[in-house]
């Protein structure tokens, strides 16, 4: 590209003279050899630009220094660089790694975001958020509704208001952003049907969270598709302390050998559960997590668990948000971001050793 002076002299036609001013879109356009509106997708990240074009508008951006006018903008969309979420007052880690991510990547492509917690996700909370966003003209709204009484609030969105949902409804047709728990929860089932033990138990969260079901129902297809018997499934919540009451049963019969919980704190409860009934870790139970906390790894012992991609998550999120921001047709409104399975010390192949051999581990 020729090099270009970072201020350019125009004409006026009130005065009859040449005035200095920043340059501007159109500039970066001409530069780049494209459309300004193939300028302003880029700018949004939008998903549909290829990358060579992309890399030729950011070089064009670079090179004259162009900055976006937010204000002018906003004028023209008649909202602001302003992107609504609602999620719940919850310090789950999910969740807040969820809303954390997001806020990376709307800050990256030049978004603030307006964050709105609610107590409870029901029809009420989630009613008079989207009023408040829609008070304050957010280009559109994410909502954080891994429940069942959040998508039916959701459903009473208007239509016409962008709108993604993230680990909500996966029956719905409405853009809709997940990780794939029914994924996660097979391959962390089949990794340990293929230690070589006969069947899995599994610790589930609560059931009206869509996580939690999909979870369920990833394990159970991976006992069914091993001729595996299926155990009675222990329910329980998010926490420690739950799982650590589930494990206290779990510990107590010795033909559990293996236990799938559906996160990482449930884990750490049978964890603990099971060291205090002498059944060692993995020698005599081999245990797999979900969502591989940062303290995951400092378990003892460590953790084998599932990492599901928050990152991955939340930039498609967005792409499916500025997409709807800009009436352009998607292909495919629902996307699922597989997790990754994060091999650690609390599965051991039954091969391995015998029972109650090797180190202690609780």
């Amino acid at each position: 590209m020729r090099e270009v002076e970072e201020r350019y002299e125009v004409d006026n036609p009130v005065v009859g003279s040449r005035v200095s001013r920043d340059p501007a879109m159109t500039d970066v356009a001409r530069l780049a050899g494209v459309s300004h509106q193939t300028v302003s997708r880029v700018l949004n990240g939008h998903p549909n630009v290829r990358e060579q074009t992309r890399l030729r508008v950011r070089a064009a951006i670079d090179q004259l220094g162009y900055r976006p006018n937010k204000a002018a903008r906003a004028l023209v969309t008649g909202k602001s660089q302003l992107i609504g979420v609602i999620a719940q007052n919850s310090s789950l880690y999910g969740p807040a790694s969820l809303l954390g991510a997001f806020e990376t990547a709307a800050a990256e492509a030049g978004f603030t975001v307006s964050l709105r917690r609610v107590k409870v996700l029901d029809r009420e909370s989630i009613a008079s958020a989207v009023e408040h966003h829609r008070d304050t003209r957010v280009a559109g709204i994410v909502a954080i509704a891994p429940t069942a009484s959040a998508a039916e609030a959701l459903a009473e969105v208007p239509a016409g208001l962008p709108l993604v949902t993230v680990d909500g409804d996966p029956a719905r047709e409405t853009p809709l952003v997940t990780v794939d728990q029914f994924a996660g929860a097979y391959e962390a089932t089949k990794h340990l049907l293929d230690a070589g033990h006969p069947t899995v138990w599994h610790v589930s969260g609560p059931p009206d969270w869509f996580d939690s079901a999909g979870r369920v129902r990833g394990w159970q297809h991976a006992l069914a598709e091993a001729a595996a018997e299926e155990p009675p499934l222990v329910a329980a919540d998010w926490s420690a302390a739950s799982g650590y009451k589930a494990g206290q049963m779990l510990a107590r019969m010795p033909e559990c050998t293996a236990v799938f919980a559906a996160n990482d704190h449930l884990a750490l409860g049978i964890l603990r559960a099971m060291y205090e009934r002498d059944r060692r870790v993995p020698n005599d139970v081999s245990v797999v997590g979900f969502d591989d906390v940062p303290e995951a790894e400092y378990f003892i012992p460590p953790l084998t668990t599932m990492r599901p991609d928050f990152h991955a998550v939340a930039r498609e999120t967005l792409s499916l948000l500025l997409a709807q921001v800009s009436e352009v047709e998607v292909e495919e409104p629902h996307r699922t971001i597989a997790p990754e399975l994060v091999r650690r010390e609390s599965v051991m192949h039954r091969l391995e050793t015998l029972p109650g051999e090797g180190p202690l581990a609780g």
